[in-house]
């Protein structure tokens, strides 16, 4: 990818520079917080959907902070061909929740482990290799209706939380309801109408204040944190692995998908520099997404990818040094060491997590409209397919047994609103003639006006 050198910040602290050990252990820990509980929250959401014990959540929970870990130290320092040398920090995506709840609820979690850990670095490791020849197929509409889809299909799940948690005898409660509520009014007032670290660390202390406030009615049970050890190694293989090949398809999909939201990532961190990121940094920084994701398979935890919280932050702050990240990223993996930090996490009451998942998801589905809006005219064209990618998507989400009709295999992978979005939104952008898709370089009124022979001159 091309580089350029416009629209550059001031940057307090440069890619490389080494801020002082206090001021980066503070930076860092920023960082930390920012991206703490969206990174568990897959954790969480597939731990419910799959319903796992308490245990087996906190140490999904443990295995997430110390892979997301890992990986942000890898990015920022590098390890051979794998690392960008960015200040991008690593944690669970989204994108994979759907498939890794009703696949974990179908197949069992040996499946989910056995698909990330055949196509993490397998896909992303093709695609490191050959982005520039993928790329194109990828542009902002495609990618910004995936966003947008992976925020509005978490809404109804985020709901359930807020009512309690579903299957719990007091859903749809008042106080479950007033908790939630608390949490989402705390987070939206502190990041409207505050500005520095108080706006930026909104979510965590809307998340603070619902806790306080639901142990002040007794609903956090702490039994779990008081039988889990401070320290312990991590057991590969703890949930079993199995292969089967709707979910690998699955999974390989959605890895190509995710793919493409870490390049955005990386685009929006080297933005503050004025550039766009190299073919190195883009190589290595797929490479670690894949090898990570399957690495951190073989121990339980689920894929990982860069998070856009924390490239905003970058932007936010002018702190670049991938120094100040890679501090971010010891720190994470120290908490991933120890499950007494998995199993405090999880002590967190359902709809105070609901809380805070509602706002998450919508601000997700948000910034996807945002790629959409500014990259994408709405014409005709762009319109319809917005229309049908989003119609679909929704449909399976909201009725999926619409298509209780098809083959058990054809139900797993249609029934994934971000497969069926962002499988059609590929073939309808590359298909049909338009600015954005990859077999037509411009509109076809403009493609004719080019290739049309001058009308000969006199003088010829």
């Amino acid at each position: 990818m091309a580089t350029d050198t416009d629209g550059e910040i001031d940057l307090d602290y440069e890619l490389d520079d080494r801020p002082p050990w206090p001021k980066s252990l503070l930076l860092g820990l920023q960082h930390v917080a920012v991206m703490l509980v969206p990174a568990t929250a897959v954790a969480f959401i597939v731990a419910g959907a799959v319903g796992l014990s308490a245990g087996d959540t906190a140490y999904i929970v443990q295995m997430v902070l110390l892979f997301s870990g890992l990986a942000t130290v890898v990015q920022a320092y590098t390890v051979g061909p794998v690392g960008a040398k960015l200040p991008i920090v690593m944690g669970t995506s989204f994108t994979f929740v759907g498939a890794a709840s009703s696949i974990g609820a179908s197949y069992g979690l040996g499946a989910v482990f056995g698909a990330i850990l055949v196509t993490g670095f397998v896909v992303e490791g093709i695609i490191g290799w050959q982005f520039d020849r993928i790329e194109p197929f990828f542009p902002p509409l495609v990618t910004g209706l995936v966003v947008i889809i992976i925020g509005l299909y978490l809404v109804p799940v985020a709901m359930d939380y807020s009512a309690g948690g579903v299957g719990a005898s007091d859903y749809g409660a008042a106080h479950n309801v007033g908790l939630a509520a608390l949490v989402l009014f705390v987070s939206v007032a502190l990041n409207l109408f505050t500005d520095g670290v108080t706006r930026l660390l909104s979510t965590l202390v809307g998340l603070t204040v619902g806790y306080v406030a639901a142990l002040a009615l007794g609903l956090v049970d702490f039994s779990p944190v008081a039988s889990a050890s401070w320290v312990a190694v991590p057991n590969p293989g703890a949930f079993g692995f199995e292969f089967e090949p709707v979910p690998i398809v699955t999974f390989a999909f959605l890895f190509l998908v995710s793919a493409m939201e870490t390049v955005g990532d990386m685009s929006s961190v080297t933005a503050a520099e004025g550039r766009t990121p190299d073919s190195e940094e883009l190589r290595g920084g797929l490479f670690t997404d894949g090898l990570l994701s399957s690495l951190g398979a073989a121990f339980g935890a689920f894929p990982v990818t860069s998070f856009s919280q924390n490239a905003g932050i970058v932007n936010f702050t002018g702190v670049m040094s991938r120094h100040v990240v890679g501090v971010a990223g010891a720190i994470l993996a120290v908490l991933g060491l120890s499950p007494k930090v998995g199993a405090a996490v999880a002590t967190i009451p359902s709809p105070v997590f609901g809380g805070a998942v509602l706002l998450m998801s919508g601000m997700v589905a948000a910034s996807g409209a945002r790629l959409v809006f500014l990259h994408t005219d709405l014409d005709r064209r762009n319109m319809v397919i917005l229309a049908v990618s989003l119609g679909l998507g929704l449909g399976v989400a909201t009725r999926p047994d619409a298509i209780q009709g098809l083959p058990s295999a054809a139900q797993t992978f249609f029934g994934e609103p971000v497969v069926v979005t962002a499988l059609t939104a590929l073939v309808f952008n590359t298909l049909t003639p338009g600015e954005q898709s990859p077999l037509f370089d411009a509109p076809p009124e403009e493609s004719v006006a080019e290739t049309e022979e001058p009308p000969a001159s006199a003088d010829d």
